[in-house]
């Protein structure tokens, strides 16, 4: 597929080893790699009225606003094509209204995934964002986030630990399906880092729009990044008929995303 970025990883996420905080497996107890590739989809959710300048986090009762909803209407007309056979969200209101939206399209429920849950920011949650900018613990989080840690709260490399290890233990236990994860932009940011090799200290220079699609096909050799960030046409996630399948005599090399080839 033209414009197909493709990344191995062998190394397991940072830091830490046992269970984390909310009961993902950490990253030295990561499930095996699926036998057959899963299609990862990873949606951010639409916005709310304090998306922009407040730090909602983990807070309860923030609904999506109107634009919110028509966003992540919009989300679940782009995937209703794709053969979903899970959706899971956050536990939070925002994320499971807009998961709500697209697995209504596919008769699905919505699956709570603990571990995809935004950020804990501790004591900035509810803060202003053009207040906390004042501080030195903003710098830490914008040039070197690796070395963050939330007041009161947890580290940006546990959250990205916990993020990788909570979507691992999904794709494991849907080998060959596509699958669809609503989250928050952090989370999904440094789960783009992640598989595309890039340091936590860069992941700041990743983009995650509201109600934006984001991909990852991920096989027993290897993760292929097919969307970033990603509001267009899904069309070419469409798997082909099967009488294609069959006349092409596969559906492409192994990892390769639905409906293409392995070129």
């Amino acid at each position: 597929m033209p414009g197909t970025i493709r990344f191995v990883t062998t190394a397991p996420p940072a830091t830490t080893t046992g269970a984390s905080p909310d009961g993902a497996p950490a990253a030295a107890d990561a499930p095996p790699a699926p036998s057959k590739p899963t299609t990862l989809v990873l949606v951010r959710h639409a916005v709310t009225p304090q998306t922009g300048p407040m730090l909602s986090g983990r807070t309860p009762g923030i609904d999506l606003s109107d634009l919110g909803r028509e966003q992540a209407a919009t989300a679940g007309e782009r995937l209703k094509d794709l053969p979903v056979a899970a959706v899971y969200a956050s536990p939070i209101d925002r994320t499971r209204q807009t998961a709500e939206l697209i697995a209504a399209h596919h008769s699905l429920p919505v699956r709570t995934l603990d571990g995809v849950i935004e950020a804990d920011y501790g004591e900035w949650t509810g803060g202003q964002l053009a207040d906390l900018a004042k501080t030195d613990l903003w710098k830490t989080v914008q040039r070197t986030p690796s070395r963050a840690r939330f007041p009161k709260g947890e580290s940006i490399a546990e959250m990205q630990t916990r993020t990788v290890a909570a979507l691992e233990a999904v794709v494991a236990e849907h080998p060959g399906e596509t699958i669809v994860v609503v989250s928050h932009a952090d989370p999904i940011k440094s789960v783009i880092a992640h598989f595309t090799g890039v340091h936590l200290d860069l992941f700041q220079r990743i983009a995650v729009s509201p109600a934006s699609v984001t991909v990852f096909v991920l096989g027993p050799h290897g993760v292929t990044l097919v969307k970033c960030n990603d509001t267009g046409s899904l069309a070419e996630l469409i798997p082909p008929p099967a009488e294609a399948t069959e006349a092409t005599g596969g559906t492409g090399g192994e990892g390769s995303p639905p409906g293409t080839g392995s070129t």
